[in-house]
């Protein structure tokens, strides 16, 4: 069997699967807390073909004979630069600076954990209003329960300060604080978090539990900035010339197979 057809087409393969993540950085340009991905190859096998390690003379050869067999997806990074802050008209949009998440409750009842902070005040039917994502998934506050407040509260009227504590304006308008602060969580590896899509992660078991700021002293406190938004961080320049170099390896690797097609007709075309 002709190596060069089976390697060219795991490069075609590899660099396919670079074009999607591309694809998908590109399509989420502008989607709240996205974190760009950026794909990871390794080689496969190689074939010794001599295994004898001396020259004709029986000398020892200084360097061994392989050929590689390909290439594959080794693993798809996420990157966890800060994205552009971006104002908001909604007093309840609010942006992360600094390495902390939201805490979002699912419909299953486990808790996910996203940058997107584009919020809102839901009716609870039961005379209360809670805070959810526009999914209308509550917030989770930095204990973890449901974040509520009254029905007679206004509110347009509530701040929050930069640790994420809620705050109303008595009867002289002060800000007081209404004792409940919007959860953030940190991770000891970020980058072993799953993607659950709509910009919600999962914990798993290589990115460590969530560390509750409220809690933790070991971690640097994340800012909380209210009427913003954490845009994503996709690069469009970087991402377009990653591209321009995915579609040039890939065409590299068709015109391998092709090569190699070419020069079986020539073999086979000998005997005639």
């Amino acid at each position: 069997m002709v190596r060069s057809l089976w390697t060219a087409a795991t490069g075609m393969n590899a660099q396919q699967t670079n074009v999607d993540t591309i694809a998908n950085n590109l399509s989420n340009v502008n989607t709240v807390g996205y974190k760009s991905q950026v794909a990871q190859f390794k080689s496969l096998l190689y074939q010794t073909l001599q295994t004898a390690t001396t020259t004709a003379n029986g000398d020892p050869k200084p360097t061994s004979s392989q050929v590689g067999l390909g290439v594959r997806n080794s693993s798809i990074n996420s990157i966890f630069t800060q994205g552009s802050l971006l104002s908001s008209n909604s007093d309840t949009s609010f942006a992360i600076e600094g390495a902390g998440y939201f805490a979002i409750r699912g419909a299953d009842g486990e808790t996910n954990y996203t940058r997107n902070g584009d919020f809102t005040w839901a009716t609870n039917g039961n005379g209360t209003m809670i805070l959810t994502n526009q999914d209308g998934l509550p917030v989770l506050s930095s204990t973890g329960t449901t974040i509520t407040l009254d029905a007679n509260r206004i509110t347009s009227r509530i701040t929050i300060s930069k640790d994420g504590t809620l705050h109303y304006p008595d009867a002289n308008g002060n800000p007081q604080s209404l004792g409940v602060t919007i959860g953030m969580y940190q991770f000891n590896n970020p980058g072993g978090l799953v993607r659950k899509g709509d910009t919600l992660w999962q914990v798993s078991a290589a990115s460590g539990e969530a560390l509750n700021e409220a809690t933790n002293n070991n971690v640097v406190k994340s800012r909380m900035v209210q009427n913003y938004l954490e845009g994503s961080n996709v690069q469009v320049a970087d991402e377009m010339v990653n591209l321009i170099v995915a579609q040039r390896a890939y065409e590299m690797n068709s015109k391998a197979i092709t090569t190699t097609d070419e020069m079986m007709q020539t073999a086979n075309n000998l005997k005639r």
